[in-house]
């Protein structure tokens, strides 16, 4: 056995240094969900929130807007996580977002909101790449699909309680309380952050010192694996978002479902996607991740062509639905722990880029996918879909084609 091999520690294992790892895992997976729930909760309690500043309902939406485009800097931020490590970048992320939560909940006037969601935006921005840096560095390979899958808990755990919770907090206590206490927990999370997380380099293959800016971009733009991740990113998050945009007009339209039930929906949609990472935490690396997100795509590609063939009543509607989201979100959160691995010495770089390029398809697809539903309906939508699900899982291959995971035991996609 290679003697670097032998040297690494044995992490997630049953060993000590296993169950302290996953206790700041989930340390970390707490603070992302608080992340989450800050950037989320303003899509259904935007009404709420215009009423209470006395102001028109766009100008929310229009924050919400700004919040999205503050997306884009992602890769400068993993940029800084390569150069001074995820520890710092996760509790930068974190003090951003109580910052900014906390003013609006001293002073709740439209600018301080407008500041409370812009930092919450660069917040995400600064702790996401960090995160998957973070568990790049510190978990093997044999174990990867697990932690990332532990990690993005965080996503399903913001539709299911955290959401909910801010509207109960809404109704009790006012518009501004979930303010005061996202800023309370993002402050707890800063100080238990700090406590727990080792100071670890980005890559457990180098030594522990800084990457510069420029040395990474240029990694990234040399490295085929890291291009072809970059190109799935974008057309595989501008496919979700063909569909993404529509399915709340077209259930209103072709089932007649009220307003008010589209929300329930989102159970749905957040149970599939609480179903989807269990998978990836506890399939993905039997399978290995190489194979789990060629496949992933596969399916997802086929759930897009099956979704208007079966959408003949509100029941076969909805579990289509839960079937494209299930595999959706499998591919993109084994995709997360694939992509830890295609860029070693530049992670935090990788990570970002994956970031901005699924932020920008998203952009892209939710411009279009309006106008595409309009001329051609869910059969358009979904034949679009799938060919843009097509495109991402060529480009992974085109990028994958020589590629070997870190280990004894090869995965062939």
């Amino acid at each position: 056995m290679n003697r670097s091999l032998q040297r690494r520690p044995r992490l997630l294992s049953d060993s000590r240094s296993g169950r302290r790892l996953v206790v700041e895992l989930a340390a970390a997976a707490l603070a992302r969900f608080v992340l989450n729930t800050a950037r989320r909760f303003t899509y259904p309690f935007g009404p709420a929130l215009a009423r209470g500043l006395d102001v028109p309902l766009t100008r929310i939406t229009s924050l919400v807007a700004l919040n999205q485009g503050v997306g884009l800097l992602s890769p400068f931020m993993g940029t800084l996580a390569d150069r001074w490590g995820p520890r710092v970048m996760m509790l930068i992320g974190l003090a951003c977002l109580g910052c900014g939560m906390l003013a609006a909940a001293v002073l709740p006037l439209y600018a301080t909101v407008l500041l409370a969601l812009l930092m919450a935006g660069l917040g995400k921005s600064c702790f996401d790449p960090a995160v998957q840096a973070y568990v790049g560095a510190r978990v093997p390979w044999a174990r990867r699909g697990f932690a990332v899958g532990l990690i993005e808990f965080a996503w399903a755990g913001s539709s299911l309680i955290g959401i909910p919770t801010v509207g109960w907090l809404i109704g009790r206590f006012g518009w501004h309380s979930p303010f005061l206490a996202l800023g309370l927990l993002a402050a707890s999370s800063v100080v238990l952050l700090a406590m727990l997380l080792p100071r670890v380099p980005v890559s457990r293959d180098s030594a522990p010192r800084s990457v510069p800016a420029g040395q990474g971009w240029r990694l990234l733009v040399r490295r085929r694996p890291a291009l072809g991740g970059l190109g799935y990113s974008f057309c595989f998050a501008m496919a979700n978002d063909f569909l993404f945009v529509i399915y709340g007009a077209w259930l209103e339209l072709d089932f007649r479902l009220p307003l008010a039930a589209l929300g329930s929906v989102s159970i749905v949609i957040g149970v599939a996607e609480l179903i989807a990472e269990s998978l990836t935490a506890f399939l993905s690396d039997r399978v290995g991740l190489a194979r789990a997100v060629t496949g992933g795509v596969a399916l997802t590609a086929a759930a897009y062509l099956l979704l208007p063939v079966v959408a003949r009543t509100l029941p076969l509607a909805l579990a289509a639905l839960f079937l494209v989201f299930i595999t959706f979100e499998f591919t993109v959160v084994s995709a997360n722990g694939l992509f830890t691995e295609l860029l070693p010495d530049a992670r935090g770089t990788m990570m970002g880029a994956v970031g901005a390029t699924g932020s920008s398809g998203r952009m892209v697809g939710a411009l279009l996918g309006g106008y595409v539903w309009l001329w051609g309906g869910l059969a358009a939508t979904g034949c679009v879909a799938a060919a843009l699900s097509i495109l991402a899982l060529l480009s992974l291959r085109w990028g994958l084609r020589g590629w070997r995971p870190p280990s004894r035991m090869m995965e062939i996609p």
